[in-house]
């Protein structure tokens, strides 16, 4: 009976990111720093709104698109951090989470034969999405410039086929972001094409040494743009998925019609715990980021000491450092690391062919983890063929 199985759901394979994790989850004495979960407790005032709701008895189905309340505080938060205003009632969607978001987004806007451009090394759950829509995934090499896009790599990509360019920043895994500047560059070359943007902003709230800013709030790129964030990163809501979408209302239509089949609506309870989140929870994310800032500085000085080439990330919790592997792959050397080093990270292929050679290490950890783990990769560095 297999061959009568979906072809395109055949030729995904599950994220490498998870498959190295399942792979060393029963190894002794390792410690993990693989996987992009904020290690701090959801806030109390957030669990304890998720409890009022259970207990009122908000239970029920809500609207397709998310209580009005929680679409209201999503466009107030849009509104005041980065200047572009969204309908609450037309232009925005709740979701279950940042991934059904974008499962959505690709669903409504792509058709077989078509192209969606993505900037490499790149989070693995956007290519099966893709490809389970039909179209075809183009990665753009950001490895000769220091792991990000340039205005030149994108120009030279987009060709009739190009639907949709992808642009997750912060990025996983990378960390890497885009000044005003430099999306200022991008929207030059997006404006005078018709091509859609899928802008991955669910990292947007953690981000060091400069602000944020969404491309939608450029001129003449909101009617072209769809938004995704959500709360799992900013609050340390991951198991309570919601995301949303933020697109015109023209296009919100369409993607609303995919929602409402898919899952009808996000989970009631965890849309009231948003909303606790998004209203009187502006400022949990502060006391996140602070800490994950002095978690940057720390793992990044440490890689330098150690001799290894990393871009210094500007948002999210990762490094992507270069391993000068000889005969290795990422993977093989990400088991070697395992065995002998007692440490796991992520191999750098799990991000595309072109994170050959990298690996990402998560600073979502505390400071005695990420020392502990540090301190072990510079050991194996000492002793290790590559050097």
């Amino acid at each position: 009976m297999q061959h009568l199985l979906n072809k395109h759901v055949q030729a995904i394979e599950i994220s490498g990111i998870r498959k190295f994790f399942n792979m060393v989850a029963d190894e002794k004495d390792v410690i993990s720093l693989t996987i992009g979960q904020p290690d701090f407790h959801t806030p109390e005032h957030i669990k304890q709104a998720a409890i009022q709701a259970l207990m009122s008895n908000q239970t029920t189905y809500t609207h397709n698109a998310g209580i009005l309340p929680l679409r209201k505080a999503i466009s107030q938060f849009y509104e005041t951090n980065y200047e572009v205003s969204y309908s609450p009632e037309k232009e925005i969607i709740v979701t279950t989470g940042a991934s059904q978001a974008i499962d959505v987004a690709f669903r409504t806007i792509l058709s077989p034969g078509d192209e969606v451009l993505l900037p490499a090394p790149i989070y693995p759950g956007y290519e099966p999405l893709i490809r389970l829509a039909g179209a075809k995934p183009i990665y753009m090499d950001t490895t000769k410039t220091n792991l990000k896009l340039t205005k030149e790599t994108l120009e030279k990509h987009i060709t009739p086929k190009t639907k949709c360019v992808v642009l997750p920043y912060p990025s996983n895994p990378t960390g890497i972001s885009f000044s005003k500047e430099e999306l200022a560059s991008f929207v030059t070359v997006l404006q005078a094409k018709q091509v859609f943007v899928l802008a991955d902003e669910i990292y947007s709230q953690l981000i060091y040494d400069q602000t944020h800013t969404s491309i939608a709030s450029f001129p003449r790129m909101k009617e072209r743009t769809i938004v995704i964030n959500g709360v799992s990163k900013s609050h340390s809501m991951t198991g309570f998925r919601i995301g949303y979408t933020l697109a015109p209302d023209w296009l919100s239509r369409e993607m609303l019609k995919v929602h409402q089949y898919n899952v009808s609506c996000a989970s009631s309870i965890s849309q009231y715990a948003a909303l606790e989140a998004l209203t009187s929870g502006v400022d949990d994310t502060k006391k996140m980021q602070v800490a994950y800032h002095e978690r940057r500085n720390f793992v990044y000085d440490r890689l330098q000491k150690i001799g290894l080439h990393c871009p210094k990330p500007n948002g999210a919790f990762y490094m992507f450092p270069y391993f000068p592997l000889k005969e290795m792959t990422s993977f093989t050397f990400g088991l070697d690391l395992v065995q002998k080093g007692r440490l796991a990270l992520v191999p750098g292929d799990s991000f595309s062919k072109l994170g050959e050679g990298y690996m990402r290490l998560s600073y979502a950890y505390d400071k005695r983890t990420l020392n502990l783990g540090l301190d072990r990769l510079e050991e194996y560095m000492q002793q290790s063929p590559l050097n």
